[in-house]
């Protein structure tokens, strides 16, 4: 054989497969396709994505048809969706985890791939509108508020950056303190977010600088390792962290670890598994215009854009272990405030392990049949009772096959422990329940741009909520015989979301899939337990780590 036959022959039986399948569906969607008009061009640059032509066409539809507004029928409260733990409760649970982890192979997953841009949007816009006149410095010297430019300036040497930005500004021949006595506070962000600095305004919020010590500045990344350390070790001291990442800063990333963790290993006698992941490109979704056309950049080319954190749910769906800590990157405190985050990471880990032993029993009765009628009342009381299972008033009169099958497929699926904290005002999803299109009421987590608050009703219920979620999961992905769910299949694909961008001067829609902890595990059983408010810190601008939660 020719040496490099072999492959062509792929890639030929590839464009042929590719070719049989564009004819299927042409055939299949003839009077769709003629109106989106797709050219040979564009299958190739859909299928070197690894897209399915029929998603695109699905995509191009919701954007027509738009996502209805989630249905809320009551807020979730304590005693009525949301588990309140007695501090009794706690320890035991805590006992429990610790005495059990080891049975369970564990993981800390942290979505860590979002840009910090976000982060910096007061300071871009400071940039564009300093002038430097006295009116401007006066201001900024006197002003209090603790989300603004002058504030951070004010308080800057109490920045994990400073000593960086210090260096950086050195490096770039000035002194820091010359700048300030002289009121260049405009060279002084610059420094921060700028390339020729520490080039904040482009990194992701992992790679920034959150905490000051006394001997050390910790990167927001290296504060999941101090954590994982605490309560996701095995019983080999091995402690395992997957981290989603854009590709762009894969380096930067192996960079800074390779430094760090040496010297946590040794800290706390402890090994790190550390793992990466990138959002996967055949989750990208197309982009229209506002005619709901495909949007085509300057060259031709479709454009396609990443789909939000709901795309990370194929990400968790590779991931082999069996329980799994979802914890937002920016959600972290420094060491003086972590052991109440430790103790309620163990609880509700504790009672996800209670609660899947509990499952997998009683879904190995269901598995066999032939159940005492007393035996089905205690695993619908079970489901109802502790998997917060909302039961339909028909399964009474189902027969007894019926409800056996009906109570194996409702056990019978990924399980998640959501930690939620009282509202106190911060902005976030929060915990319903929720009615969808079949009528079926379950709990869920839910954003406020999918709640109708034109609507009275709708908007009453929200008024009425008591908590909100910080994003502090703890997941069971494998079921009873020991195999892993496809977690794409308990998606609902009706809570995506839409949202107007803009494209070389041109506007545009994005779509968004169903949110990771929101559409994406809508069809998880589902238990909300109340955790405190000190568990949840995020950092949304980069004054938040001026707050007393985030210096150490």
């Amino acid at each position: 054989m020719i040496e490099g036959q072999g492959v062509n022959n792929q890639i030929n039986l590839s464009i042929l497969a590719f070719a049989m399948q564009q004819i299927v569906f042409l055939n299949t969607h003839k009077n769709k396709l003629e109106m989106i008009d797709f050219t040979a061009k564009d299958y190739d640059q859909i299928n070197q994505k690894g897209i399915d032509i029929e998603q695109i066409n699905k995509q191009i539809e919701a954007f027509k048809k738009g996502y209805p507004f989630i249905k809320l029928t009551e807020p979730a409260t304590i005693g009525n969706g949301i588990v309140k733990l007695s501090e009794e409760e706690v320890n035991e649970l805590i006992e429990f985890f610790d005495e059990n982890k080891d049975n369970y192979d564990l993981l800390k997953f942290v979505p860590a791939s979002g840009a910090a841009s976000r982060m910096f949007k007061h300071l871009f816009e400071f940039l564009q509108s300093f002038k430097g006149t006295e009116a401007e410095v006066a201001a900024i010297e006197k002003d209090s508020d603790p989300n603004s430019v002058g504030y951070l300036i004010q308080h800057i040497r109490k920045l994990a950056l400073f000593d960086d930005l210090r260096e950086v500004i050195l490096n770039n021949g000035f002194d820091p303190d010359h700048l300030l006595a002289t009121k260049q506070y405009d060279k002084i962000i610059q420094f921060i977010l700028n390339d020729n600095g520490l080039g904040y305004g482009n990194l992701p919020k992992a790679l920034l600088r959150f905490h000051r010590y006394e001997n050390e500045n910790r990167y927001a990344i290296e504060e999941h390792l101090v954590e994982a350390a605490r309560y996701c070790t095995n019983e080999f001291n091995l402690a395992k962290v997957h981290f989603t990442i854009s590709h762009e800063h894969k380096n930067n990333f192996n960079t800074i670890l390779e430094e760090l963790i040496p010297v946590y290993e040794k800290r706390f006698g402890i090994k790190y598994e550390i793992s990466f992941s990138e959002q996967k490109p055949s989750t990208d979704t197309i982009a229209v215009d506002l005619e709901n056309r495909p949007f085509r950049n300057d060259d031709g080319t479709l454009l396609f854009r990443p789909a939000g954190h709901g795309a990370l749910i194929e990400n968790l769906n590779d991931l082999k272990e069996e329980i799994i800590f979802v914890k937002n990157i920016d959600n972290i405190v420094p060491d003086s405030l972590r052991e109440e985050t430790y103790r309620y990471k163990k609880a509700i880990g504790g009672l996800l392990i209670q609660l899947l032993e509990k499952t997998f029993e009683y879904l190995d009765i269901l598995d066999a049949g032939n159940l005492e009628l007393h035996e089905l009342d205690e695993i619908k009381k079970f489901a109802q009772d502790e998997l917060m299972v909302s039961i339909p008033t028909f399964f009474e009169g189902l027969g007894e096959m019926e409800k056996i099958d009906y109570l194996y497929n409702t056990l019978n699926r990924p399980v998640r422990i959501c930690g939620m904290v009282k509202n106190e005002g911060e902005p976030g999803g929060g915990p319903f329940w929720v009615q969808n299109g079949d009528g079926h009421i379950s709990l869920q987590i839910v954003e406020s741009s999918q709640m109708d608050l034109k609507n009275e009703k709708q908007a009453d219920i929200v008024k009425n909520a008591s908590h909100f979620n910080p994003v502090d999961l703890v997941c069971s992905i494998y079921d009873f015989k020991g195999q892993k769910f496809p977690l794409p299949e308990f998606v609902d694909s009706e809570t995506g979301f839409i949202s107007r961008k803009s494209k070389d001067g041109r506007d545009l829609k994005a779509l968004e899939l169903p949110g990771l902890w929101n559409g994406a595990m809508a069809d998880w059983i589902t238990v909300f337990v109340e955790t405190p408010i000190i568990t949840f810190n995020p950092v949304k601008t980069i004054n938040d780590l001026l707050r007393p939660q985030h210096q150490a």
